[in-house]
């Protein structure tokens, strides 16, 4: 083991990381996020079409959406073309799908209650957490200062 301050293991470090491609990445994730909010207003609009209200098709995206992203992560998919769309796949619904599924797999082998269903929310639980408390907090502002 090389003993280095913090500055030569930076230096180390830059010189054997590659560049980003940042536009071409960017220009990608923006494509493929659109391309899946086009699926989504295709989705919607085959749903309104089989006799669905507005709220109901919105649901049924929702649900379609989730599904689809659990799948492909069971399936070993989802990875792969998160590799290739970046960011754009993340559009929160599949992302956070994604982040449950991942690590419940990752961790079966440990067994349903101490592997899978206990880590299926270590990456996801955070936000739940958060989201649902910064709600109650907006909620209780809300009623109180109209």
């Amino acid at each position: 083991m090389m003993d280095m301050t913090n500055k030569e293991y930076a230096i180390y470090v830059a010189g054997k990381e590659e560049p980003s491609p940042f536009w071409r990445d960017l220009i990608w994730a923006f494509v493929s996020g659109g391309i899946l909010c086009v699926l989504a207003q295709a989705l919607n609009n085959g749903y309104l079409a089989l006799g669905m209200n507005e709220d109901t098709a919105a649901g049924a995206v929702s649900v379609t959406f989730i599904f689809a992203a659990a799948l492909l992560t069971g399936l070993g998919l989802f990875h792969k073309i998160a590799k290739y769309a970046g960011a754009g796949t993340l559009i929160p619904i599949t992302g956070f799908a994604n982040s449950v599924v991942a690590p419940a797999l990752e961790f079966r082998s440990e067994g349903l209650v101490m592997g899978m269903s206990a880590k299926m929310f270590t990456i996801a639980g955070p936000v739940l957490v958060f989201g649902v408390s910064a709600s109650v907090i907006y909620g209780i502002l809300l009623q109180l200062f109209g």
